[in-house]
């Protein structure tokens, strides 16, 4: 159980998932791979990205020699996942020796280790590959587990092990990881041949076996009599001595976050990078941050090294009783409370960083992590991934300290021990691995019709530009499909489907709501949803006339206020796109209801960029002619009548309308959406009320 009011009964046991029959043909690599997966599977025991694993053995090598090898997990990978190729194979021989040496920088050490490597093209070992070389058993496993962390921060906590364990384990004071922390666990350990595990202070346990099976269950035994000893000596007092402010319902949660999320995510944009938040509302994260003592002791620290580079060393605790205040305090409290933890987040960069750390600039100042009593916890990233990864990893911060404190408080490192792990080297070449940014990374993009033609494209460039997608469209089913590919392609919540008719006001709404539900915000609006008829003035009925007024004049107006209303909110400026069409500057037969309807929606788009100019909120319109593949509108009657209009079949339509271009080009969706991408992205972030023609050069539409 998690530990919290509701779940106040103490801290949970893990499950042996060890299946004899699935790892009886395993060996080598293969069965620390299984070794490791079933560690990671339980995040009680291995924190997302956290611990490490180890075998050793004997292998051929490429010349036929018989080398014995230290499988050890590579830097940066996480064992829930972990394959055979994220294993560095490294020469036992030339590491063993390493033992008689009395220190060893870093780099040193790196460098050293990178040399014993068995394949050239192996991942980078783990920063505690020594740790797991200097233990003899032929099998190592160093994890997080929430029990053991819980035990080892808190004062007391040294005492209660020594009586549960009684000379089965060494205790090691905090250290950090590196050649004189390995060298000093096997000092240890050949002190204390009896030991059976390493209980690190404020960081995680050791244990080691014969087999991989040993290995395993004996991690899982320590975890186990962990959780025990805490449950025993902090019955009744878990809950952080429970509730101090109301838990607000899931409608009013909700509603109070559609209105502040908006000024949380504006407040952490002022770094100038993109900020992707996420909403905990689970019961755990609720409870949490409404108890008496979470503002307290969640500014202890973090619980455990590897939290830090996701958390930050604390969260931003939110002074806030939604009994008593509403969604204007909770929005004026975030503001100020992101501006002083700010002061507090550059204080601590230039109060710490030394020669080492230098090389490294100051991360962005907002906090990663916010608590908001009554209603949950907020979290924040530079992309959606990184938004959840600081969520999972405070979801075992919670744990950690709720157990701590209920036997006798939470303790953990100090600040300057917290930024020489922030900002260590080794640490830093994790983020290193992680693929370059786009330039729209971190930004939120909502684009109405978004299902097919000229939307989908634009969805699909801006996602690969590193966006955030809403897919928008009447066809819900459609934008279902295209949010799904996105997701496939570039990964969990970098697109979320909302079917919209952008003529309703309420719908309109709703879509604006749940983008800043789902992101915390938006940054960029493309208004792409169309629709197309036409009939000679005559022959033009009432319907038709409103329909493309409410489609291509309301549907722009009413996007654009709304996404306006959440871009002020911010306070961190923004950019709206209109697809326009050639028609809004070239009068044509046959066209009234649909040309008229899209250069109201062009002089709207100016008169925007007028209104939007003070905040920082850019406005621009691309106005493409005749994309005909895969676009909705050009499924419609719109085709056989514009080829009636011309005098051509069908067929014919498109080699007319590219015979008529001065380029003598057909125009594609993809085009069109390399446009919006520049209006919408930073390139472009010095215009605004501007039109860009994608039509392949119609002599009559050149702006004038």
């Amino acid at each position: 159980m998690s530990g919290l009011a509701g779940t106040a009964s103490g801290i949970s046991v893990p499950s042996d998932r060890w299946d004899a029959a699935a790892a009886h043909d395993l060996d080598g690599v293969e069965a620390l791979v299984y070794r490791s997966n079933l560690l990671g599977a339980d995040r009680s025991v291995a924190n997302q990205g956290g611990g490490n694993t180890s075998a050793k053995g004997t292998v051929v090598d490429h010349a036929g020699r018989e080398q014995r090898v230290l499988w050890v997990k590579g830097s940066g990978t996480d064992l829930a996942t972990i394959g055979p190729a994220g294993f560095a194979a490294l020469r036992l021989d030339e590491i063993e020796p390493l033992q008689e040496r009395s220190a060893m920088d870093d780099a040193t050490m790196v460098d050293y280790l990178l040399r014993c490597a068995l394949e050239p093209s192996q991942p980078r070992p783990s920063i505690e590959t020594l740790l797991h070389a200097f233990i003899a058993a032929p099998h190592v496993d160093h994890t997080h587990p929430d029990s053991v962390i819980a035990l080892t921060s808190s004062p007391d906590g040294r005492a209660l092990a020594e009586e549960e364990f009684d000379g089965e384990i060494v205790w090691l004071d905090y250290e950090r990881p590196g050649f004189g922390m390995s060298k000093h666990v096997s000092e240890l350990l050949a002190a204390n041949p009896s030991a059976r595990a390493v209980l690190m202070e404020k960081h995680g346990l050791v244990t080691w076996g014969d087999t991989s099976a040993e290995a395993y269950r004996t991690t899982l035994e320590f975890v186990r009599r962990a959780a025990e000893t805490i449950n025993r000596h902090g019955s009744g007092r878990f809950g952080l001595g429970g509730q101090a402010t109301v838990e607000l319902g899931e409608d009013e949660s909700v509603a109070l976050l559609a209105r502040v999320l908006p000024v949380l995510r504006g407040a952490l944009l002022r770094d100038g990078e993109g900020v992707v938040l996420e909403v905990d509302r689970s019961p755990e994260a609720v409870a949490f941050a409404s108890s008496r003592r979470a503002s307290t002791v969640s500014q202890v620290g973090a619980p455990c090294p590897d939290h830090l580079i996701n958390t930050k060393h604390k969260p931003l605790a939110v002074d806030f009783d939604p009994s008593t205040h509403g969604a204007d305090e909770l929005a004026a409290a975030l503001r100020s409370g992101v501006d002083a933890y700010a002061d507090w987040y550059r204080d601590y960069y230039s109060s710490n960083v030394d020669a080492e750390t230098s090389q490294f600039p100051i991360d962005p100042t907002g906090p990663r992590v916010t608590l908001i009593p009554g209603v949950g916890i907020v979290t924040s990233g530079s992309d959606a991934a990184r938004a959840r990864f600081a969520r999972d990893l405070y979801h075992r911060a919670i744990v950690v300290e709720d157990a701590a404190e209920a036997i006798g408080g939470f303790r953990s490192l100090g600040e300057h021990e917290a930024f020489a792990i922030e900002y260590w080297p080794l640490e830093r070449y994790k983020l290193a691995q992680a693929p370059p940014k786009g330039e729209l990374s971190g930004r939120v993009a909502v684009i109405t019709g978004g299902a097919s033609g000229i939307g989908r494209a634009a969805a699909r460039l801006l996602a690969s530009r590193g966006a955030h997608v809403v897919v928008a469209d009447l066809n819900g089913d459609g934008a279902r499909d295209v949010a799904e590919e996105l997701v496939a392609a570039h990964g969990a919540r970098r697109a979320t489907a909302v079917e919209v008719d952008v003529t309703s006001e309420d719908a309109v709404g709703e879509m604006i709501r749940k983008s800043v539900l789902e992101y915390g915000g938006l940054d960029i609006l493309v208004a792409s949803a169309g629709l197309a008829t036409s009939a000679a003035v005559t022959e033009t009925t009432l319907d038709d006339w409103e329909r493309s007024y409410a489609v291509l004049a309301r549907g722009y107006f009413l996007a654009a206020r709304e996404a306006f209303r959440v871009l002020v909110e911010q306070g961190s400026g923004g950019s709206i796109v209109f697809v326009g069409s050639k028609n809004a500057l070239v009068a044509g037969s046959n066209a009234a209801a649909y040309s008229s309807a899209k250069a109201a929606a062009l002089h709207l788009g100016r008169c925007l960029a007028e209104e939007g100019g003070p905040h920082g909120i850019r406005v621009n319109t691309v106005n493409p002619d005749a994309v005909i593949q895969g676009s909705s509108i050009w499924s419609s009657d719109w085709k056989a009548e514009r080829a009636s209009t011309y005098g051509v079949t069908e067929e014919e339509l498109q080699s007319y309308y590219q015979g008529r271009t001065k380029l003598g080009v057909a125009v594609l969706p993809e085009d069109v959406a390399e446009a919006i991408a520049f209006l919408a992205g930073p390139r472009s972030n010095k215009s605004t009320g501007n039109v860009v023609n994608v039509d392949g050069g119609v002599t009559a539409a050149y702006p004038r």
